[in-house]
């Protein structure tokens, strides 16, 4: 379907850029395995997992290994992923990713999970906020969308503030627990001109 021509890697100083993300309360750092105790936290929280599309995360080593995977796919340049970092406490409460590249209609696909102690306190708003700039005036993306569980009423809220728009919805889409969820459909197009 000649995909991987459509699909190219990001640039390594664009993943530099990635990781030195910046704002008021929080801001972005390389993942790394070093930081996996912090970040099973939220890894291997069923509440956390339950609808983000993350495998739950059981053991510090099945975490390791997964962030382990994730610096892969950046350094192959089909992902970017970061840790998100509270300033004021220096703790690392979520994961930020942009990824489902393609390069060829200039349009990602963002993805977040926070620690459920931070959720509710305007902190993805902030990370999408950070994420939205970087990928349009950064990586000159013409769209970013994102996919969320129905269910999770957080996330579609932290889209909308940040001037998402749902443009599709498909039903029955997600089988989570013994149940069927629908897919809601987010996006954001560059309003700047070319």
């Amino acid at each position: 379907m000649g995909e991987n021509n459509r699909l190219g890697s990001v640039e390594n100083m664009n993943i530099s850029l990635f990781h030195a993300l910046e704002g008021k309360n929080i801001y972005f750092k390389a993942l790394s395995t070093n930081d996996v105790q912090e970040i099973h936290t939220y890894a291997s929280d069923e509440e956390v997992s339950r609808f983000i599309g993350w495998s739950l995360m059981n053991t510090l080593n099945e975490t390791s290994e997964y962030i382990e995977t994730m610096v892969k796919r950046e350094v192959a340049g089909t992902h970017l992923y970061a840790s998100i970092v509270l300033k004021s406490t220096q703790e690392i409460i979520g994961t930020a990713m942009i990824f489902n590249f393609d390069h060829n209609a200039k349009r990602a696909e963002i993805g977040y999970v926070f620690n459920r102690d931070h959720w509710g306190k305007g902190y993805g708003t902030e990370c999408v906020a950070l994420m939205s700039d970087f990928a349009f005036e950064t990586l000159n993306l013409h769209k970013i969308h994102a996919s969320v569980v129905d269910a999770n009423v957080g996330s579609a809220r932290i889209l909308e503030k940040n001037g998402y728009v749902l443009e599709g919805k498909l039903k029955d889409h997600f089988f989570i627990e013994g149940k069927y969820y629908n897919d809601l459909l987010f996006g954001k197009i560059q309003t700047k001109n070319d």
